[in-house]
């Protein structure tokens, strides 16, 4: 299928989608494959899933939208499972992750504003990504996927990532700094997972200078990694904490929560959005967080990902290919010593769906609900991909 009136913003797609249920999705031409990225971390229950496929219909049926220049039931009822799983204490919705960042920075640039500091600045890291607005673009740590729209907006302050001590240094040199923008673990940058006690060290250094400390949760959020969020593996609570991808299913939406002073920031006139938390997102957002929650499906991803993670880490033992395997809960990387992009392909021709990040990574974020038998296949598939490498 040749889309000539689209925009070329992806290059040549040589695979048709048409159909989805459970972990696995169907071609035009009825050819089978597991999905083994889950729409990029999106549809962590699968496809197909009763009981968002019922909400989205009632709703629809009902209101699809209304502005928020009126209450919206749907909506309060959201943010209230978000704060009582997150402990923050307000929720901004959006349509996006990249919006739910963009609401993050303003609320950093405003808290710094209104303390005085003059041209308030974030420091973010190298190798993140935050989106593709020109804002969340000008914070992610990819100087590729930047090229070609310069000026950048301003007020970034690069810094490794995994590195306190660069953080340290970059204080030192500048005095304007209000806030931290961090993702808990790196996934466009390769699986990259910091040391254990890096986020509660972001914690100590944002509590005495009085930053913020905000964590990009749009891909490690909602039961990724084990954990509803991903700093409650940390026993921390980050002033500002973004989420978007899984929180819908496929549904558009984004969320930027916050607590303490970070949440009354923003005031009437500030910020605002057309679509964010209309009724149809939100009816499927708590179809989502309610099975997530009553199904217990993080203890669930959190034992499926050890699963996976022996496994690989079992079959690759001596492979000189492989450079590292890691990952946290259905957040998983398998690292080769050479650009592997063409494992895709391959992937494909063996009936499952992979997707490789920083040219060498091999990405794997399979659905929650994998069978046992879903589980092994994807075991064997993987293992026969990277060998045949």
């Amino acid at each position: 299928m040749v889309m000539t009136t689209l925009m070329n913003t992806y290059g040549s797609r040589s695979l048709t989608l048409v159909r989805g249920e459970g972990s696995r999705v169907w071609d035009q031409n009825g050819n089978s494959y597991l999905d083994a990225i889950a729409g990029i971390a999106v549809c962590g229950l699968g496809y197909s899933h009763p009981a968002i496929t019922a909400a989205i219909s009632e709703q629809a049926a009902t209101l699809l939208h209304v502005s928020n220049l009126y209450n919206i039931p749907q909506q309060q009822h959201l943010a209230d499972l978000l704060i009582d799983q997150s402990g923050m204490d307000r929720v901004f919705f959006s349509n996006s992750g990249a919006e739910a960042n963009e609401a993050a920075i303003k609320i950093a640039r405003k808290y710094g504003n209104d303390k005085g500091v003059k041209n308030p600045t974030i420091i973010v890291m190298s190798g993140s990504f935050h989106g593709r607005t020109l804002a969340t673009l000008s914070a992610t740590g990819n100087a590729k996927v930047q090229i070609g729209f310069e000026p950048l907006v301003e007020g970034f302050v690069r810094v490794p990532y995994d590195d306190v001590d660069a953080i340290k240094a970059a204080a030192s040199e500048h005095a304007n700094i209000v806030a931290i923008l961090v993702e808990p673990i790196q996934g466009e940058g390769g699986i990259r997972i910091p040391a254990a006690d890096y986020l509660n060290q972001l914690r100590d250094l944002c509590d005495r200078n009085e930053w913020l400390l905000m964590l990009d949760e749009i891909q490690t959020g909602n039961c990724r990694t084990g954990a509803y969020f991903a700093y409650q593996n940390n026993n921390i609570k980050p002033d500002v904490v973004t989420t978007a991808k899984g929180l819908g299913n496929g549904v558009p939406i984004g969320a930027c929560l916050a607590r303490g002073k970070a949440s009354e920031v923003l005031q009437p006139g500030n910020h605002g959005t057309t679509f964010g938390g209309n009724p149809l997102a939100c009816s499927a957002s708590i179809a989502v967080m309610e099975t997530l929650i009553e199904g217990n499906y993080a203890a669930r991803v959190k034992a499926l990902g050890e699963k996976l993670l022996s496994a690989f880490k079992t079959a690759f033992a001596g492979n000189s290919k492989v450079v590292d395997v890691r990952g946290c809960g259905l957040l998983l990387g398998i690292e080769l010593n050479a650009p592997c992009a063409d494992l895709v392909e391959k992937g494909r021709s063996k009936g499952i769906l992979i997707n490789v990040t920083s040219g060498n990574v091999v990405r794997l974020l399979p659905t929650f609900i994998l069978t046992d038998e879903e589980v092994e296949e994807l075991i064997t598939k993987v293992v026969e991909l990277v060998t045949e490498f």
